[in-house]
């Protein structure tokens, strides 16, 4: 069955999606009433309505270009933003966690973490706050990053595990989910370091409840901590997906500048090309100072 998304789109960031789709291969411009534009894809219709702000995304390859196009989780059809300006901000005192990195090939794992609350919160969706995943023109996310930073009452922590370090952890203990955890108990500690009155945290569910919970436990950080689906559609959880996604696509971008190659995002048949290119420009020892070598990209080298 085909699948359909419905996202919240602004005028700025659906003009740098029509300019990234034209030029992107295999996507075609076609005609449809009342859009700004459309284009046919992969198994994919995307289609943007400027009057209502919409993005719509139907076919069976619509989860595939969130996750590799748009670089959204495909958990569904309401905008973070949406929820928030509904009267549903969250401004209780807690954390929220969110990472980045995770399912591309190329570059680091990056975790960050966001204190909110009631007079921060509803600064943070002022500003324009919501899951990263959402925004597709990465200088507004290093604008709204900027601004995260500058307001008063929030507290940040980013934490970028580069390549070589994550291929070693990795190694170590053998599983992502408890990389992950690892990971995000290390932001909360710093966190809760900063603030200590604060009770509770909040993180995307990316693994059985107890994995971060003992993580956090060996570090001895004294919050309540909730983990759920779609934890982006809370402004602290959201605030740091910004973070961790600025982190991440800085990053990228200067260690391509400097390796003189491209490293495309995801774990495309593109990735495992450049992944061939970057062997064969540096040698394969190189390789893991630029990809998470466990991923079957290494594999098919």
């Amino acid at each position: 069955m085909a699948n359909q998304y419905t996202l919240q789109m602004s005028s700025a960031e659906a003009a740098a999606l029509k300019k990234k789709l034209s030029t992107r291969a295999g996507y075609a411009p076609v005609e449809r009433q009342y859009a700004d534009f459309c284009f046919e894809g992969p198994k994919v219709n995307v289609a943007y309505y400027p009057k209502k702000g919409k993005l719509l995304v139907q076919g069976s390859g619509a989860d595939d270009f969130l996750e590799f196009v748009l670089l959204v989780a495909p958990a569904g059809n309401a905008p973070a933003a949406d929820k928030m300006v509904n009267g549903l901000v969250d401004t209780t005192p807690h954390f929220g966690v969110d990472e980045s990195g995770k399912g591309d090939y190329f570059g680091p794992l990056v975790i960050a973490g966001v204190y909110t609350d009631e007079r921060s919160a509803h600064e943070l969706v002022r500003i324009g706050c919501r899951d990263s995943k959402q925004i597709a023109d990465d200088a507004n996310i290093s604008k709204i990053a900027a601004k995260i930073r500058q307001l008063p009452g929030v507290a940040c922590e980013v934490v970028c595990i580069g390549p070589t370090r994550y291929n070693e952890i990795y190694a170590s203990m053998g599983n992502l989910n408890k990389l992950l955890a690892w990971g995000h108990a290390r932001v909360i500690a710093a966190l809760h370091e900063r603030v200590p009155s604060c009770p509770r945290a909040l993180s995307d569910q990316f693994a059985n409840e107890w994995v971060l919970k003992s993580a956090l436990k060996q570090r001895q950080v004294p919050v309540q901590l909730e983990q759920r689906p779609r934890a982006e559609s809370d402004v602290a959880v959201a605030a740091a997906s910004i973070l961790a996604r600025e982190r991440f696509v800085r990053w990228m971008k200067e260690t391509s500048a400097a390796a003189g190659c491209e490293l495309p995002l995801g774990c495309s048949p593109r990735v495992t090309k450049a992944a061939r290119d970057f062997v064969a420009l540096h040698g394969r020892e190189r390789l893991a100072d630029v990809a998470k070598l466990h991923f079957k990209v290494t594999a098919q080298l």
